[in-house]
């Protein structure tokens, strides 16, 4: 067996361990009720209005895969969850260098539990966030940090290895459909909108990640345990290519 092909086995297998007792046949019809999902079923349909306009249902992605991301948004009152902004910014920086959706017949699909004015605004934030980011990385003087700064200094180039900024006064780009779950319809039936999570007691989603494969089924689960708590997406890249290298 190939290096790959191990590779492919250990990553696809800690997913599909959890999901197996509750597989359910492609197909097999599902009840039109969301409610929490496990690796090896369909994925629940559901149609949200987009932030670019129109509305966008997962049903019409059958043939694709589907890479399902559900940001975290708040992480306190009037306070961006900023892993989430840089996530965002780190896949604009793939899409652009590699063009991944179309390499991987994929949609990247975010799901933001507010209204369309809320996610206009998690937009706007994020050049101020990512300059936040560059601060905590590089500060002026890193010798006259106290311990709380140093810790936060590791911290950061832990969490944010790249470096990535945009323009400011320059529009967020938006080439990834936004869905807008102002009801938290869907969040709330995956069981991922809460109102107090991680100390934070504020409207947010548990950062959660999901990939869908062609006929709609669940290949890849995760919600995090706390906001630092995601794969970063070269990992999940790892996973839809064996999942493109199985077909």
């Amino acid at each position: 067996m190939t290096p790959k092909k191990l590779l492919c086995l250990s990553l696809s297998g800690v997913f599909f361990l959890s999901g197996w007792l509750a597989f359910v046949p492609r197909g097999q019809a599902q009840e039109a009720e969301i409610r929490p999902v496990t690796v090896g079923q369909l994925m629940p349909d559901f149609k949200l209005p987009l932030f670019q306009g129109g509305e966008l249902a997962l049903s019409s992605l059958k043939g694709k895969k589907v890479l399902l991301i559900f940001p975290r948004g708040f992480a306190a009152e009037n306070v961006w969850c900023t892993i989430c902004h840089y996530r965002y910014a780190e896949l604009l920086e793939m899409e652009k260098v590699s063009q991944f959706r179309e390499k991987y017949n994929l949609e990247v699909l975010l799901v933001f539990p507010y209204d369309a004015a809320t996610v206009k605004a998690w937009l706007e934030a994020l050049p101020a966030q990512l300059l936040k980011i560059r601060d905590w990385k590089y500060p002026a003087d890193p010798q006259a940090l106290d311990e709380r700064g140093r810790q936060r200094l590791e911290r950061s180039k832990r969490l944010f290895p790249r470096d990535l900024l945009w323009e400011q006064g320059k529009s967020v780009a938006t080439p990834f459909p936004l869905l807008i779950d102002a009801d938290r319809k869907v969040s709330r039936g995956l069981g991922l909108f809460t109102e107090d999570w991680g100390g934070s007691k504020v409207a947010q989603d548990i950062p959660s990640y999901f990939i869908i494969d062609e006929q709609g089924v669940v290949v890849f689960k995760y919600i995090g345990q706390n906001t630092a708590d995601r794969p970063n997406h070269e990992y999940l890249e790892k996973i839809i290519q064996c999942l493109s290298a199985q077909k």
